[in-house]
């Protein structure tokens, strides 16, 4: 069980990278309407939620007090 959660949690952790690659890229678009700002938007807050649920995951390993309620 634990395989398969480190391989979710490595996904999540990649994703972000990538998505700040594609935030900066519309941000810089002069032609980026407000769907694509929309959908930017939901993705990064998704990517977001993910990083942090990651992160409160292993605090809760390490036994560090949990800052972030989701």
């Amino acid at each position: 069980m634990s395989r398969p959660a480190d391989n979710i949690e490595a996904d999540q952790l990649d994703t972000p990278a990538i998505l700040l690659e594609h935030a900066s890229d519309t941000l810089d678009d002069q032609d980026a309407d407000p769907e694509d700002l929309r959908r930017l938007t939901g993705e990064l807050t998704g990517t977001l939620r993910d990083v942090l649920r990651v992160a409160t995951s292993r605090g809760h390993l390490l036994g560090v007090s949990e800052p972030y309620r989701f």
